[in-house]
């Protein structure tokens, strides 16, 4: 959508603005569309407790049950209540690996649509896009698809010789975008927005209620030049809602070490350099080995894609390879292989550095130095060559020459030679919009909002964000802790159901409200606008 073909005037409110149009946001708008789910009346939920409860008012959509009731009881991988409950629903025990009918049947109901507009940098599929380039393949297993299109169906009528468990980030991103047209999503997404600023408006004398107002600017293509390409101008929009909600994601700025060295040209934050590196022949299996710093997935991608090409491998991280909070131990070892390898790798080849040659690295003027052939590890012969793992262990600086120096938490000091260090920690959200990029509304205020230390507190059954500075805040997705695509799903049905249950309840009809008729007229009218004027408010992406 492009905001400029559609006038919002003056004082007018927006029911709701979603800042982010990646699966969280997409899967919202779906929910805000009128597609409704229901307890399919032949299904039945391998929970008995659970489908109890589902029996007790079969006429009633799950928008307008008591979500927290249905919660009672429940235990999955997530610690967002809600989220076990929709990924229970849509993927009943899926964690063992079985391929139970989901017990929902959706309905669609216009008449339950709540307008909205989701705003995006991008196309919709949010910063999937940015991993198109991946020669990796990710575990399927249905976790990354959205209510309503089956990307194993998606998948088979898109290419021949589908394998069943894999798909590239490029196929996952094109699922997305697939999607919002599949299910007529579009006239709701504005893309090529950036949004400055949220704030809280107070309400006028004139009898307007409080609501946010969110500012920002939308990237349009101008006139097309002689030699084919277009000039893109910036529009500036600003617009009135009662609802924002938070879904971008968090991976906009890769987290640093703050260490010496950091900035030095061979250390990289992102694992497309690696690719790149790769795709210019600059690693291969005479070259010094690459260290990845890290514990994640993405630490996981950069291990494989090295090992691939017997590219040596240092691998540095923090936590024990035991430890219950390491993702690797959570994740079924059937559905991602490719993972528990790598973690495999981790607790086998593990550095052990012998009594002579390992240096109290208290005094950093005398580390004991590895070479780059070294292997000394807790298993002999090798079970994966070229690979080395320094557990509980920390970067403390890097050198112009190449050399990395690591410490362990027992206050040792090795030194090891590389060709490239990959810093992947994990990232942090751009929240630049919001007052102190967003750190008031951690669960510790004093600390960048990121996923998995310091997620936005909301309300566990509403994803209504705590802190906000008036009512009609919320967040979804990595910004509340939910990584997983399957599990985000979850903050998409609390959010769609408070506001349902707040439209139920008549919050709004105040004045100045754009009515669902008005507005959904509107968003058909697709007729562009050329004339231009300050005053128009141009809708955000």
């Amino acid at each position: 959508m492009d905001l400029h073909d559609k006038e919002i005037l003056p004082g007018e409110i927006l029911p709701v603005v979603i800042i982010g149009n990646g699966p969280s946001g997409i899967c919202l708008s779906y929910l805000l569309s009128g597609y409704t789910p229901y307890l399919s009346p032949e299904a039945s939920h391998p929970n008995p407790l659970l489908h109890g409860k589902l029996g007790e008012q079969p006429h009633l959509s799950l928008l307008e049950q008591d979500l927290e009731y249905l919660c009672e009881g429940l235990e999955g991988r997530s610690s967002n209540p809600v989220a076990v409950l929709f990924d229970s629903l849509l993927l009943p025990d899926s964690d063992f690996g079985l391929d139970y009918t989901s017990p929902l049947e959706w309905r669609y109901e216009p008449e339950r649509a709540i307008p909205h507009l989701v705003l995006g940098k991008g196309p919709p599929g949010g910063a999937w896009h940015a991993m198109e380039g991946s020669m990796l393949t990710l575990s399927l297993a249905n976790w990354m698809e959205l209510p309503g299109l089956k990307l194993k169906d998606w998948m088979r009528d898109k290419r021949r010789n589908v394998r069943n468990d894999r798909a590239t980030p490029a196929e996952i991103a094109s699922y997305y975008q697939h999607y919002v047209s599949q299910m007529s999503l579009e006239q709701s997404f504005a893309c090529g927005t950036t949004v400055t600023s949220v704030t809280r408006q107070p309400g006028s004398q004139e009898g307007s209620p409080p609501c946010w107002r969110v500012t920002g600017l939308q990237r349009r293509e101008g006139e097309e030049l002689g030699d084919g390409s277009s000039m893109s101008e910036e529009v500036p929009f600003s617009l009135l809602a009662h609802n924002v909600v938070l879904a971008t994601g968090t991976h906009d700025i890769p987290a640093r070490l703050s260490v010496e060295g950091e900035s030095l040209p061979f250390v990289c934050h992102s694992f497309w350099e690696l690719e790149a590196a790769i795709s210019r022949g600059e690693l291969d299996q005479s070259s010094d080995p690459v260290l990845v710093v890290g514990a994640g997935l993405t630490a996981a991608d950069a291990v494989l894609a090295a090992h691939h090409l017997n590219t040596p491998v240092y691998h540095a991280f923090r936590r024990s390879v035991t430890d219950p909070g390491l993702i690797f131990n959570q994740l079924p070892k059937l559905l991602y292989p490719e993972y528990h390898k790598v973690h495999q790798m981790m607790t086998q080849q593990q550095h052990r550095p012998s009594p002579d040659h390992a240096q109290d690295l208290r005094d950093p003027s005398n580390p004991s130095s590895l070479p780059p052939s070294s292997s000394t590890t807790s298993s002999s012969p090798s079970s994966y060559p070229g690979y080395l793992s320094f557990p509980r262990s920390r970067v403390v600086a890097f050198r112009p020459d190449k050399k990395c120096v690591l410490e362990s938490d027992s206050g040792q000091r090795t030194v090891v030679q590389v060709s490239k260090a990959l810093v992947l920690i994990g990232a942090h959200p751009n929240l630049s919009f919001l007052e102190d990029n967003g750190r008031p509304l951690g669960i510790n205020p004093n600390e960048t909002i990121t996923c998995r230390r310091n997620p936005i507190e909301v309300d566990p059954f509403t994803n209504s964000v705590v802190a906000a500075d008036g009512p009609g805040l919320y967040a979804m997705g990595p910004l509340v802790g939910e990584n997983f695509v399957r599990f985000l799903k979850g903050g998409a049905l609390a959010i769609a159901s408070d506001l349902a249950k707040r439209q139920r309840e008549g919050g709004r009809s105040e004045e100045g409200d754009l009515t669902t008729d008005r507005l959904m007229d509107r968003w058909v009218d697709r007729q562009v606008t050329t004339q231009m004027a300050a005053e128009v408010c141009v809708l955000d992406s």
